[in-house]
């Protein structure tokens, strides 16, 4: 593995943030929108390690992972990119920054990378694309496709809102193996929405009157995950379109290499394992995060990242020792989606051999 890097917003002060997750320490936070602000929440990584943050004011920015991919444009030789936490370079000098697709929204927090096609001779993910779903009106949803290369939009579909969309909708975002959408409306009453990434249809559908859903995520056998904070978190069969419950009240969701799902504790300073199969909850871990635990991910060595929706902190949880080491250096790290690109390894890529 070349590298292992989790990208967390610092929603205040329109940043995030490049952790490397061996050695905890941030090589580099990066402004998100030329104009700054935008309130950057949901990242996802691509399969390449390339990050893309949606702004909940409008806008996606995509930052490259590797410094030898950044391009050398700002009119002083070799590459200016930020090197950590108090150098974060401005919008016209930092050369890190892939693109940026300017959107004005009432809501966007929905984004996520397709896997892409993988080239045989390189040994590398192309042609991948990113998802964004955003709110246009008090409940009207709008889902665009973005070409990964540059950021132009190629696809927009407008759908319809119901009684269950509202103003924050759609509130996060996963991508199974055949590179189509699936997103949360948040709250009670809010629906999972499908858009086939062939055709662009559509469906909506609503969840268990006892799921209030919060994350998503897809699972290595395709099944869609919702982090539900009342009685239950909820998992989705889309062959047999069938449901199933686990009591749990959580947040943010993913599934690690053993089949383990991990929940951010609705309420609570502390994360859930569930196990995939049985559906039984195995264990709960306090971790010292302030505010409740909202995001979970899992990085490229197995551990568990729970972050917060308040304060500086970053906990990284070791699942089978439970050692805790943490970073302290965010500012109210606002994000629960695919921060290290291992969920979308996860659901997406077929193991070899």
């Amino acid at each position: 593995l070349e590298f292992s890097y989790i990208w967390i917003a610092n929603s205040p002060e329109g940043t995030v943030s490049k952790i490397d997750t061996q050695t905890l320490v941030e090589e580099g936070r990066y402004q998100v929108r030329p104009q700054g602000g935008g309130q950057p929440s949901r990242t996802s990584v691509n399969l390449r390690g390339d990050m893309v943050v949606g702004s909940r004011d409008g806008g996606v920015t995509k930052i490259w992972a590797r410094q030898e991919d950044c391009v050398d444009d700002n009119g002083t030789p070799g590459i200016q990119t930020s090197t950590g936490k108090n150098d974060v370079l401005a919008w016209n000098q930092e050369e890190c920054v892939a693109w940026y697709a300017d959107f004005s929204f009432i809501s966007e927090r929905a984004v996520a990378w397709t896997p892409g096609e993988f080239n045989e001779g390189t040994c590398e993910y192309e042609n991948a694309k990113v998802w964004v779903g955003a709110t246009t009106d008090s409940v009207n949803l709008q889902v665009m496709r973005l070409n990964g290369d540059t950021g132009a939009t190629e696809d927009t579909l407008q759908i319809p809102g119901t009684a269950g969309f509202m103003s924050r909708s759609p509130y996060g975002a996963a991508v199974d193996i055949d590179g189509n959408l699936w997103m949360v409306n948040a709250y009670c009453g809010g629906h999972l929405i499908f858009v086939d990434g062939a055709d662009l249809s559509y469906e909506t559908i609503l969840p268990p009157a006892q799921i209030c859903p919060y994350g998503i995520a897809v699972d290595s056998q395709g099944y869609v995950w919702l982090g539900g904070y009342q009685t239950y978190t909820g998992r989705y069969d889309p062959i047999n379109q069938t449901w199933d419950l686990v009591q749990a009240q959580g947040l943010g969701i993913q599934e690690d290499a053993q089949g383990r799902l991990w929940l951010g504790a609705y309420g609570q300073n502390g994360v859930y394992a569930i196990d995939g199969d049985t559906l039984q909850v195995i264990s709960y871990t306090p971790v010292p995060t302030t505010g409740q635990s909202k995001g979970v991910a899992i990085d490229f060595f197995g551990y568990v990242w729970v972050v917060s929706d308040a304060g500086t902190t970053a906990v990284r949880l070791d699942p089978d020792t439970l050692d805790i080491q943490t970073y302290t250096g965010l500012n109210d790290p606002y994000s629960y989606s695919d921060m290290t690109g291992w969920g979308l390894n996860n659901a997406a890529v077929v193991p070899q051999g």
